[in-house]
């Protein structure tokens, strides 16, 4: 039934547990205890983010189904490195806090591409007939 292998899928497992506790620890208690300020500011994206990170709990039991969730952490990520880090690096505007985001986000960029299974997503996502509209 599985095209992958079980080392494969244990590793995605991996990953799935890597962001659930990265984001956990990042914004976890932050979302329990803050400022009005805070909530104004970064709520939205706390709670993006923490909702993100309940789901790859889901992707522990089902790595293959939850693939989108990590296709997302790396699309987004690609999105905010293009679009903000590297516009704010280039006018030389980049702060302590911006680096760091940047920082985790490269490490995403760049652990991500390696623990997706390309040949599984361009199967099942790209060469796999769509689903008729009704």
């Amino acid at each position: 039934m599985n095209d992958l292998p079980l080392w494969r899928l244990n590793l995605l497992r991996a990953f799935y547990l890597l962001v659930t506790v990265g984001l956990g620890i990042s914004f976890g208690p932050a979302m329990f205890q803050h400022s009005d300020l805070w909530a104004q500011r970064k709520g939205e994206t706390a709670a993006l983010l923490s909702g993100l990170a309940i789901l790859c709990v889901w992707g522990l039991r089902y790595p293959l189904q939850l693939l989108p969730l990590l296709i997302f952490e790396l699309i987004w990520k690609t999105v905010w490195l293009a679009a903000i880090a590297f516009p704010l690096w280039l006018n030389g505007a980049i702060t302590p806090g911006v680096q760091g985001t940047a920082e985790a986000c490269l490490m995403g960029l760049v652990l991500t591409p390696l623990v997706l299974p390309w040949r599984y997503i361009v199967q099942h996502y790209f060469r796999k007939p769509a689903e008729r509209f009704r």
